[in-house]
């Protein structure tokens, strides 16, 4: 017989700490140029601003009427698994009645 190497237990810290996202519910731009519209989103901290995300939440247009729409079961949803908020959501939840 020769040297059997065993892989099971090597590098599980890493591999976990490499599964474990940092979700952040923030804000995606969208619309054109000087004509801002937003995307509220759960996203990997690590992924673009406006580049992939997990779920649409909601949106906000800040101009005229400053129209917000948030589904709150999905914010709650992603709240209770402990994603974190931008300080813009925060308030535009605390705006919509949603605890942050």
């Amino acid at each position: 017989g020769g040297f059997v190497f065993e892989w099971s237990g090597l590098n599980s810290d890493r591999e976990e700490r490499r599964n474990a996202m940092s979700v952040t519910i923030r804000m995606a731009r969208r619309g054109a140029k000087r004509r801002p519209f937003y995307h509220i989103v759960a996203a990997d901290s690590r992924f673009r601003r406006d580049g992939r995300f997990l779920e649409q939440i909601g949106s906000y247009d800040p101009r005229g009427t400053k129209q917000l729409a948030i589904d709150e079961e999905k914010a709650k949803k992603w709240l209770g698994q402990g994603a974190s908020t931008s300080a813009t959501v925060k308030k535009l939840f605390k705006r919509a009645g949603v605890q942050a």
